[in-house]
């Protein structure tokens, strides 16, 4: 194979989604020589942008923007007794690949955590007795503070232009928002979207029965929106075309609406495509990083020489390239040494379907983020979890689905195909809602990622191999849900409702989608004798590689990761900037138990 070398930068990136396009241009403007590279092939909004149609099935049954198994492919296991085996088809979680990566396809919902969501351990030391939960539940505190790390929520909902009703503002308890939330700095950047006909029946019930619904946080613009960055993004359309496609309109926030163009036009910064990273290189010492290899599309290896390295692929993709390139010790579940690959964890959800006969629900003028959610059901707010001892909770939604006619949802026992099929489209199409359920999932010693022992990629390397199920803290907190869904959905006094929840006995099923919300493997903390990551995703082991994503949650919360992703990856962009460029070394310990970069002030 010819390999050959690219001239030096300041700062490479490996993936252009979310977290990689905002260290780009966060790192650009600093005036740093920044190159990305991604696996994926660009896309560029003309690819798909009006008059363009929305080809439900090129887009959500043949996933046209997402990794392929080929590419992407990982092992899977419920635990060490069992031979994994690779997937061959994308089921429980489809994972972007591609310029804009998962931002492309994403839903919008963009919900923050809670306060507690982020000291989920001490709320669990402090309101649990010990020996309640699971003895090998892992979760820990995130190695910030709300103070810390709200204005980079409050900066991303700007990149966003985020549309909803504000809850709690300076800690003032604001009509119409969510009560129960973290408190803003500002209100949101827009007003939340139109209500669908359903979104507005489901809110009704539940504030009837004491809930506190709102709208959903919308990525999806509800207005014309100027952004931080001098992008601009275009008001939502309603045609519902959005969770697994990229918009038409310009009106949902991705990398390509809110940050490419902009970073695109400085001389400082380039990309390139189909550009397969094998491997991080290190210097002899193992404690600096030199750059990284990559596989091009005349599958050349070429080397590219940087003085940082940020890795912002998918969440499990960082993790396999932490692994493959030796940065970091890697987990063992026995004696729980190391820390690539501990505290993987994804989420269950589920949702109860109702049919109408004397509705009629407009599935033609909706989005993906309309709706109503509430956030009664999360640790801190309701003590029902400490009673039955289960840790966790859920956001409880409805949102109205698109017109698109492959899957849609028929009474039980309607078949599945042939003239029984069509009648039943004829008699209910349009004539059903959902009322959902968005989970806590926790960390667990045995759940975690590693190297596959048998199965190799295109390149000869080893695939990442997954040890997850579910446990019954999650399966205790899906019956708990199943029955507060269940009574809202006979208030409402559907014709027929069918339901899909795990019960108690439930294994994880790969082959079904859930979502993409995939954390952990390579987690922030505040030590490196259990976290990969200080709290500015700066490697402990690694000093010039930071590790922004998915990967650095120590736990899923019951909230879409994407705000979070967001909010990290400025936070993380910032210390860069003003701390670590001004003198590069290895993080810290603080006076108390804080990760510090060298040359930043402790906290």
């Amino acid at each position: 194979m010819q390999k050959i070398t690219n001239d030096d930068v300041d700062v490479v990136i490996v993936g252009l989604g979310w977290a990689g396009s905002i260290m780009a241009i966060e790192l650009a403007q600093a005036g740093l020589k920044v190159r990305a590279l991604e696996r994926g092939p660009d896309r560029p909004p003309e690819d798909f942008a009006y008059p363009k149609p929305a080809d439900q099935y090129a887009y959500a049954i043949r996933n046209k923007v997402f990794a392929t198994p080929r590419d992407a492919a990982l092992t899977v296991r419920y635990n060490t007794g069992e031979t994994a085996l690779p997937t061959r088809k994308w089921g429980a979680f489809a994972p972007g690949t591609g310029v804009g990566g998962s931002g492309l396809h994403w839903t919008g919902v963009l919900i923050r955590p809670t306060p507690t969501d982020l000291k989920l351990k001490t709320y669990a030391d402090q309101a649990y007795k010990r020996g309640t939960l699971d003895p090998d539940m892992r979760v820990k505190d995130f190695p910030f503070t709300w103070d810390e790390i709200e204005p980079h929520f409050d900066k991303f909902d700007k990149i966003c232009g985020l549309s909803g009703n504000t809850g709690n503002l300076n800690g003032q308890i604001q009509p119409g928002g969510d009560p129960f939330e973290g408190p803003r700095s500002n209100p949101y950047p827009l007003p939340a979207l139109h209500d669908t006909y359903n979104s507005s029946l489901f809110a009704a019930t539940a504030k009837s029965m004491g809930y506190h619904p709102f709208p959903n946080p919308s990525a999806n613009v509800s207005s014309a929106w100027t952004n931080p960055y001098g992008a601009q993004l275009a008001p939502c359309n309603y045609c519902g075309y959005c969770s697994k496609y990229p918009c038409l309109n310009y009106s949902k926030a991705s990398p390509q609406t809110a940050i490419l163009d902009v970073v695109k036009r400085m001389p400082n910064f380039d990309y390139k495509v189909n550009a397969m990273v094998i491997r991080v290189d290190l210097h002899a010492d193992k404690k600096t990083a030199r750059g990284v290899t990559y596989i091009d599309e005349q599958q050349r290896e070429v080397f590219q020489p940087a003085k940082i390295v940020i890795l912002s692929s998918f969440q499990f993709a960082n993790v396999r390239l932490m692994l493959l390139s030796g940065i970091g010790k890697p987990y063992d579940p026995v004696t729980e040494t190391g820390t690539i690959g501990r505290n993987y964890a994804f989420l269950s959800n589920g949702a109860a379907t109702l049919f109408f006969k004397d509705k009629h629900f407009n599935s033609f003028a909706t989005a993906g983020a309309t709706g109503e959610m509430f956030n009664d059901i999360s640790p801190g707010n309701f003590d029902d979890g400490i009673r039955l001892g289960f840790l966790g909770g859920a956001k409880i939604h409805s949102s109205q689905s698109t017109g698109a006619p492959i899957g849609t949802a028929l009474p039980p026992g309607t078949p599945s195909w042939g003239q029984g099929w069509k009648e039943g489209m004829v008699d209910w199409y349009d004539r059903s809602m959902k009322i959902g359920i968005t989970t806590t999932c926790q960390s667990y010693r045995g759940h975690f990622l590693d190297l596959d022992p048998t199965y190799k990629d295109p390149w000869g390397q080893p695939l990442l191999r997954m040890t997850f199920d579910w446990r019954q803290n999650e399966l205790k907190l899906q019956r708990y849900l199943r029955e507060i869904v269940g009574k809202i959905a006979k208030e409402m006094k559907p014709d027929f409702m069918s339901e899909s929840f795990l019960g108690l006995d439930s294994h994880w099923d790969i082959t079904k989608y859930v979502s993409t919300h995939n954390v952990g493997g390579a987690i922030m903390g505040d030590s490196p004798r259990d976290s990969a990551l200080n709290r500015y995703l700066q490697s402990w082991d690694v000093h010039n590689v930071f590790v922004p994503g998915g990967n650095a949650f120590p736990q899923n919360f019951q909230a879409n990761p994407t705000a979070t992703i967001g909010a990290i990856t400025l936070f993380a962009a910032e210390a860069i900037k003003n701390h670590y460029l001004k003198n590069p070394g290895p993080a810290e310990r603080g006076e108390r138990n804080h990760c510090r970069l060298v040359g930043a002030p402790d906290h």
